[in-house]
């Protein structure tokens, strides 16, 4: 695999925060728990925080992957706002080197390519938000911990404009990091990756201790949190690793925090093995549900009733859920169960905004038409299309289904606007999904193989991948 070392995204820099001034021109990062101490012209684990002139600078303020528009039950969030619409926003680098990476490409600075990297101004981010209606930031894919400075600085202009901030982690961060973001999040979905601290120095690069007291700090300030496990095939997806997950929730958070159960796929340097058994996150979830944890649901699994929630009184389905899209039908305004009251713990935020919808398309306008048909476990694809025209355009997509069509969505692009949203199968009888757009709109499909995974080549590059295994590019 080609290394990166001299990308033009490395060129630019900005003062970082949490720095150790040290003698001898030395600094120390106190950003996550490996505090690096680095001399002049070093770089720090993560590969995109550095020593230069004897301070401590980051080198990925404001460098993304493509803002995307997703939903809240992308980042394994079931029990705030059910359906929001979020702006997904992923950085470069990691603070660790996890051996099954879904998003490599990106966490991992070495093999960060610059037609991978966009750049925006927090006020563009804010500004991408509130154009499109969503209420939401998503700070999520490789790492959102190494973007600090970026997050912090992007969620206070959030909060000011009246949106909401989610933090979706695997949470090797010190706790003065974590205290600087209490104030500026609503949410933090965190992945823990096992209750086994010889699985994270093997498998992660990290220690566990530190994951469990951040997830700790966040539980004790009070902002929602829910925890997620990605159940590695083998290693990671027996009964007795479900058991000790839930029984750590009840004994150190409590029975109410939603626990997600996650499908993994072999990725990065984990590769020679399957897809995690579906049965064994079945009974990893009644193992859970056994031991007292209220909710717990499965992730990256379709066709399960196993993403519903039910209420734990009578029984009643409060949220249909259906990949990454739900309904909550059977809830009040409270997050109570509408037929018996239950407290069912699930944080409402009013109605969620929708996009606009229209059933037919005016004759006048000339489009073309893409197609694409879910296959396997690829039932997500992200559409990215660019405006470069000096004038607003309009694209749009909708479901096919094996009984017919559903009407189509409108997006509505300004000029020179870049914009990248998710559609993901909705309903069992939904087949794929078709794109007509004017011809002078720049567009790129890309399978979207789970929900934690951003994909960084097209199919108009690759072509429809053969496999629903493993996405490309594949690590060499």
């Amino acid at each position: 695999m080609i290394k990166n070392d001299d990308a033009k995204w490395r060129h630019t820099h900005q003062q970082a925060r949490l720095e150790e001034i040290l003698p001898n021109g030395v600094v120390r990062c106190h950003l996550s728990p490996r505090n690096c101490t680095l001399r002049e012209g070093q770089h720090g684990f993560c590969g995109v925080r550095m020593n230069r002139n004897g301070r401590l600078v980051t080198l990925n303020y404001g460098k993304s992957v493509h803002a995307t528009e997703e939903t809240i039950e992308t980042e394994a969030v079931n029990h705030f706002s059910p359906g929001e619409r979020i702006l997904s926003m992923g950085n470069i680098g990691c603070m660790l080197n996890c051996a099954y990476c879904h998003n490599w490409k990106t966490s991992q600075a070495k093999y960060v390519e610059d037609k991978d990297v966009y750049h925006y101004t927090p006020e563009q981010v804010v500004d991408i938000a509130l154009r499109h209606g969503i209420r939401m930031l998503s700070w999520t894919y490789n790492d959102p911990v190494v973007w600090h400075e970026f997050v912090r600085e992007t969620a206070m202009l959030a909060r000011q404009k009246g949106l909401m901030n989610l933090y979706k982690s695997a949470f090797y961060i010190t706790p003065e990091a974590v205290e600087e973001l209490l104030p500026l999040m609503d949410i933090f979905s965190i992945s823990l990756k096992a209750i086994d601290e010889e699985y994270y120095r093997k498998y992660t690069t990290g220690r566990l201790q530190p994951v469990l007291d951040g997830i700790k700090q966040v539980y004790r300030a009070g902002v929602h949190l829910e925890v997620s496990n990605l159940m590695i095939t083998d290693i990671s997806d027996d009964e007795g690793s479900a058991r000790k997950m839930a029984d750590w929730v009840l004994k150190e958070l409590d029975a109410t925090v939603p626990l997600h159960f996650v499908r993994f796929h072999p990725d990065y340097r984990m590769r020679d093995t399957v897809r995690t058994p579906i049965p064994r996150l079945i009974r990893a979830r009644e193992v859970a549900l056994e031991m007292g944890v209220e909710q717990v649901y499965l992730g990256n699994v379709y066709d399960t009733p196993f993403s519903n929630t039910y209420c734990k009184d009578c029984g009643t389905l409060l949220i249909d859920r259906f990949g990454l899209n739900a309904k909550a039908e059977g809830l009040d305004e409270k997050g109570c169960c509408r037929k018996c009251g239950r407290n069912a713990h699930v944080k409402m935020r009013g109605p969620v905004g929708a996009p606009s919808f229209v059933e037919t398309i005016p004759a006048s306008e000339v489009l073309e038409r893409k197609t694409f048909q879910w296959h396997g476990d690829v039932r997500s694809l992200h559409v990215q299309a660019r405006n470069a025209s000096a004038q607003p355009v309009k694209l749009y997509v909708r479901r096919t289904l094996s009984n017919g069509t559903a009407p189509w969505r409108v997006v509505q692009l300004s000029p020179q606007e870049s914009f990248r949203f998710i559609i993901a199968q909705s309903m069992p009888n939904e087949t794929g999904c078709e794109v007509l757009l004017p011809k002078d709109l720049q567009t790129n499909l890309h399978e979207v193989f789970d929900r934690a995974h951003f994909p960084t080549v097209s199919i108009e590059q690759t072509g429809i991948q053969s496999t629903d295994v493993t996405p490309l590019p594949a690590y060499r």
